[in-house]
């Protein structure tokens, strides 16, 4: 970073993206026992990483990955939590033999696999999956204490007044001139919600005041065994279909084909060095963020720099616990208001894909992949073959690119037109 870079507008959206990934990606070390503090290390280290072997190019965030959570618990309640670091670590080698393989695979030829008709409903997915979460933190279902003290009721009003805020900012501000603060519409959004939250009662700083200022994540070296190496390597077959999704989508909210340049073979290496070093110290496998392309979604703010500023925060707030703990009381029902907005902008990215491309879901072949694909991918259907377990994004997406090798609708748009 220069001194150019690093401008107060820069470092205001930067910490606007460190809030946006925050919820989720401390969720995972609170579920499966691993330190939040080398969580945090980890994402920001990686996110820095993928960004010098992407070429400063790609404006993603690289977080904690739910895939892994079912393996991390399973392993470490039977062999221990370093056991489920070395799978981690060999997961994210897998990356690095797959991106090497696709150094070989022609750019016109990645297209040919994955149409705008798959990649559409791909994109589309990733929101709509997402979209329960945004829900039960609205309405408190994550909070427990938080909805016995407002009610059900009471948890959606704070959600939908934080909504409200984030609409606000967006479409309001800009016609009162304060063009800068409009691009702000999830801190802000998310500030207004929190003293909402503290005028009602409902957050407890009991967490930040028994925390310390300054403390230094407890690092932990990974162990290896092949059942944990059999356990959480296929994951990462999963979690590679899910990266293609997620590369699509940052690239149709910024206009940009980030499958061409930097290339999918170099945003798939950096994803597995990402996680393979997580593993190395102590944390949870990394993946890229679809909570922060909903937020260059909102913003239109995509500048890189954003997403490397808010990696140094993450790095930062690794070391003070204090501020940690802080960030960890913004109640589940502010979170879950601005996540409404969040995760419906990436779905309505998928959408927007579809309709540039002009894809014909007239065209019978079209609409059966499509149609197929998203039942599949939020139906709850799951396949299981031998250790690999495809469910969700992964075996829609799957499905889809085999259901359009085997339909092959291109060969019926050119007999029509």
């Amino acid at each position: 970073m220069t001194k150019k870079d690093l401008t107060g507008k820069n470092i205001v959206f930067g910490l606007q993206h460190t809030f946006v990934m925050f919820g989720a990606t401390v969720l995972v070390p609170i579920l499966t026992g691993l330190d939040i503090g080398v969580t945090l290390f980890a994402a920001g280290i990686g996110t820095l990483l993928f960004h010098v072997i992407t070429k400063f190019k790609v404006p993603v965030f690289l977080g904690s990955s739910f895939a892994y959570i079912p393996g991390i618990v399973a392993i470490g309640a039977s062999q221990g939590l370093p056991y489920a670091l070395g799978g981690i670590v060999v997961s994210g080698g897998l990356y690095i033999v797959v991106s090497i393989i696709f150094r070989y695979v022609k750019y016109e030829n990645l297209h040919k696999i994955l149409p705008p008709h798959v990649t559409g409903p791909m994109i589309i997915m990733i929101g709509l999956i997402l979209a329960p979460v945004a829900i039960q933190n609205a309405n408190g279902t994550n909070s427990p204490g938080i909805a016995e003290a407002i009610g059900q009721n009471g948890c959606w009003l704070v959600a939908l007044l934080t909504f409200g805020a984030g609409v606000f900012v967006k479409i309001g501000f800009p016609k009162f001139g304060w063009k800068f603060a409009s691009n702000l519409p999830v801190l802000l959004a998310l500030v207004f919600g929190y003293f909402v939250s503290i005028i009602i009662g409902i957050i407890d700083f009991s967490a930040v005041k028994e925390a310390a200022w300054v403390g230094i994540p407890h690092f932990t070296l990974p162990k290896f065994s092949v059942s944990a190496i059999t356990v959480m390597v296929p994951i990462a077959i999963v979690t590679m279909v899910e990266h293609f999704g997620d590369i699509l989508a940052i690239g149709n909210v910024v206009g940009q084909d980030f499958i061409k340049d930097p290339g999918i073979k170099r945003t798939l290496l950096g994803d597995g060095l990402a996680t393979s070093l997580a593993g190395l110290i102590g944390g949870p496998a990394n993946t890229t963020y679809s909570e922060n392309t909903g937020a260059i979604a909102l913003t239109g703010v995509s500048n890189p720099i954003i997403m490397r500023i808010a990696a140094v925060f993450a790095i930062f707030l690794s070391l003070i616990p204090k501020f940690t703990a802080l960030i960890g009381t913004i109640p589940a029902p502010v979170i879950g208001g601005i996540s409404i907005l969040l995760f419906g902008m990436i779905s309505s990215i998928g959408i927007k894909n579809m309709v540039d491309a002009k894809v014909n879901l007239s065209n019978p072949k079209l609409l059966i992949i499509s149609a197929a694909m998203l039942v599949l991918g939020l139906g709850g259907a799951a396949f299981k073959l031998g250790a690999i377990q495809l469910s969700g994004l992964g075996l829609a997406a799957i499905f889809g690119i085999i259901l359009n090798a085997i339909l092959r609708p291109k060969d019926i748009t050119k007999s029509e037109g």
